[in-house]
């Protein structure tokens, strides 16, 4: 069976490369020396510190924006979510990233991403937790001779944050059913950042989490999915609806050694995890997931290679057959050894209490977290994807 499904998730990334080059040679044998589109810039939240900032995006022909709504009908999802995938990268794309009077280039990949570093040495940034970066596409030049440009923004912890979050997104945060690959499907398909749901009480929780015990920390959140870029804007959108604190977000490429490369979901949460240990080694951190997959491996891994960086562990749970439930108290009893817990919580209140004992969050948040739950708990779910409607 999951030799079927790696075949399978490998035929599909092989399938969007092949698209890729189609549609590049069909322009080439079109002659068209421009774009027939314009060309747009879409940054995704960067992050760094005040010496030096990273940030990433992604060069596309400018198909006009995906505006959704809570009325849009599941066909509109649907179609939408093509569009999402069905993008026409530019390759090679030169970029400028400048902040005030530092600036760089980069040069996008086959895929159309970039990558820039901007170190900033002394520049004078302020103590916002988000830097502005001006970015302009140097070459190619769209259609009507114009520069695309856009505001690319930085995540910088203040020198207020005691310790930094790195949480999972997919049935963490946001209710995905990772566990029935069919109603992972049709949650994703069928449903926008509108009409998707949160967990309940989780809005609340990760807002007590980055304001911290004294109610003003401004703690940094990190975002690690092995979503795939494409689905970026509608991510951070989703955040954004359910006033859920906006974090620098980790994705993957959807291709074929990418998101689908069989084994790649450990590795790169792992190789992303330590990226953002390694940029903040003065901050200690709350890691957040889900029992569903391999988050309890992917965290015990990183709190034995940095015993004395990790304050918690909460994990969502999830998946309640025994077999899986045994093997996260066994990880329990690992973790513990390393003078960290890892708590199995049913619920956001379960692990917002433990964090106000722990003293990362404050009681007056603990609070607002179980009154935020019982909202949740009254409001409509018909929105939900229910084993009837499958």
């Amino acid at each position: 069976m999951e030799n079927w499904k790696s075949k399978f998730q490998n035929l599909i990334g092989e399938i969007d490369d092949v698209s890729d080059s189609l549609r590049a040679r069909l322009r080439k044998i079109g002659d068209f020396g421009d774009f027939g589109d314009e060309l747009t810039i879409v940054p995704y939240l960067g992050y760094g510190t005040t010496d030096k900032f990273i940030l990433s995006g992604r060069v596309l022909e400018d198909k006009g924006a995906i505006a959704t709504s809570d009325a849009d009908s599941r066909w509109e999802n649907l179609r939408n979510l093509y569009r999402r995938f069905a993008t026409d990268e530019v390759a090679g794309a030169r970029v400028r990233a400048r902040f005030q009077t530092v600036e760089t280039e980069a040069v996008a990949d086959a895929e159309g991403y970039f990558n820039v570093e901007l170190n900033t040495g002394d520049a004078n940034g302020g103590d916002a937790p988000f830097r502005d970066v001006e970015l302009e596409l140097l070459e190619p030049i769209g259609e009507n001779g114009q520069t695309a440009r856009a505001v690319g923004r930085v995540l910088v912890p203040p020198a207020t944050a005691k310790f930094g979050v790195i949480s999972d997104l997919d049935d963490t945060v946001i209710v995905t059913n990772v566990t029935n690959r069919l109603k992972m499907f049709l949650t994703v398909a069928l449903l926008n950042e509108h009409t998707r749901l949160p967990f309940k009480g989780v809005a609340a929780f990760y807002r007590a989490l980055q304001n911290g015990a004294t109610g003003a920390e401004n703690n940094p959140i990190f975002y690690v999915s092995s979503s795939p870029w494409n689905l970026y804007s509608p991510l951070a959108e989703f955040l954004r609806i359910h006033k859920i604190p906006l974090g620098a977000l980790f994705l993957k490429d959807f291709g074929n050694q990418t998101v689908f490369a069989p084994g790649d979901h450990m590795s790169h949460k792992l190789s992303n995890i330590e990226t953002i240990l390694k940029t903040y080694p003065h901050l200690p951190f709350v890691l957040i997931g889900d029992s569903g997959e391999r988050d309890p491996e992917i965290y015990r891994e990183t709190v034995k290679k940095y015993p004395q960086r990790i304050r918690a562990v909460y994990i969502r749970s999830i998946n309640t057959k025994s077999e899986r439930v045994a093997a996260i108290d066994k990880l329990i009893e690992e973790i513990a050894e390393t003078g960290c817990q890892l708590v199995l919580a049913p619920d956001t209140v379960f692990a917002a209490a433990h964090a106000a004992a722990e003293k990362l969050i404050s009681t007056d948040a603990l609070a607002a977290v179980r009154e935020e739950k019982q909202e949740n708990e009254i409001a409509p779910s018909a929105r939900e994807i229910g084993e009837e409607e499958i």
